[in-house]
């Protein structure tokens, strides 16, 4: 009976696997085509979320009625006076969220992106306060399902990741920032985001074998976290144990994380030999289906959220402002072609991680079967 039991609850565990939201960034351009027939498209490929950096009415319009959740961003320049006058969130939230909302599901804001890339931790003040009056904005009109943060580079606040036990976040920003906006989230149930590429870290950190960047699992392909025993197969995964381990130092273990950012380039106008397309289609192929296996990370066993691949269209357009290196100025990260066929072969549909969870369910069951039958002789 106990043998039965423990094998039930272990049929319970493989059904419940949650695999991660995977979902892509989308900059309109003039050279593309129509945002409804974008938004076609990316239903049609079983996408589920998409991210704007541009929060374009007419944009949020096409996905209308899709059932894709949108991710929203307001632009960096209007943070001080969202921060100094509510009426000015409200303003922006009747203009790109009352008119479409529930029709267009959107879920989440992210006040700003990268806003101390700089390492200025000056405009601590007028960034929570920004923060907050979204969120109040949002609670006086009656919403309470989007949730509101603001998006950090993973380069610009760890002040170490490796070992990923031992990270923590960089100071000041830590003390001044994020424990005061960790405690907001906290009390929201919102979730903290970051921009996170392990393209970056590797050009940082020649020492990486390429292959451990780009979810190759072969011979030498993992780092080994000396104080826990974790053995990591990923960049991607060691990265994210950094931030949730940064989390859980700050007091703040349990807070969703969201990677807002991430991918890999198949060109680069410094004729960088890492950005290959080939190299961008091992990294997208390998993250998909990583975050599709619902194998979370060493630290978190349901891993991320929400992870969004940066981007559907060849935009060159900067937005994360790293350090010395800038994504999309001369890099080419889409994974679409203007005509909306696909660069790189990516099942984004979930159905072969299902199918080897439903295998693995079946095994199972089949070994129960064959206990139970065993036992009743």
């Amino acid at each position: 009976m106990s043998l039965s039991l423990s094998l039930l609850l272990l049929i319970s565990v493989v059904s419940t696997a949650s695999a991660t939201t995977i979902g892509v960034t989308y900059v309109p351009a003039p050279s593309q085509p129509p945002p409804e027939e974008v938004a076609s498209t990316l239903r049609s490929l079983k996408i589920t979320a998409v991210r704007l950096p541009v929060a374009e009415p007419s944009v949020i319009r096409a996905f209308f009625y899709t059932n894709i959740s949108l991710f929203l961003s307001i632009p960096n320049s209007l943070i001080h006076s969202i921060s100094t006058n509510r009426s000015t969130a409200s303003l922006w939230l009747y203009n790109h969220v009352v008119p479409f909302y529930p029709r267009a599901l959107i879920t989440a804001i992210s006040v700003g992106t990268n806003v101390l890339a700089d390492g200025n931790a000056s405009s601590a003040d007028v960034l929570l306060r920004a923060v907050r009056n979204v969120h109040q904005s949002l609670v006086d009109l009656g919403i309470r399902k989007i949730t509101v943060s603001t998006t950090f580079s993973f380069v610009n606040i760890m002040m170490t990741s490796f070992p990923p036990s031992s990270a923590e976040f960089e100071e000041p920003t830590n003390n001044v920032i994020l424990k005061p906006l960790l405690q907001f989230l906290s009390e929201t149930n919102s979730s903290f985001f970051v921009n996170l590429y392990p393209y970056f870290v590797y050009k940082l950190r020649p020492e990486i074998p390429i292959g451990f960047a780009l979810f190759q699992e072969q011979t030498y392909n993992f780092r080994d976290d000396a104080i826990t025993g974790v053995r990591y197969r990923n960049l991607f995964d060691l990265m994210v144990d950094a931030v949730i381990a940064a989390l859980t130092i700050s007091g703040h273990e349990n807070i969703p994380v969201v990677v807002t950012e991430t991918g890999w380039p198949s060109c680069d106008s410094a004729n960088d030999v890492e950005a290959r397309p080939i190299y961008a289609e091992m990294y997208l192929r390998g993250l998909v289906y990583h975050l599709q296996s619902g194998r979370g990370t060493p630290l978190r066993k349901e891993g991320v959220a929400e992870a969004y691949i940066y981007e559907v269209f060849d935009t060159n357009t900067t937005f994360s402002n790293l350090p010395a290196m800038r994504v999309g100025t001369g890099q080419n990260w889409g994974f679409l072609h203007p005509n909306m066929s696909m660069k790189f072969e990516i099942d984004f549909s979930g159905c072969f991680s299902t199918t080897i969870g439903a295998l693995t369910e079946i095994t199972v069951l089949g070994f129960l079967l064959l206990v139970s039958g065993l036992l009743l002789f």
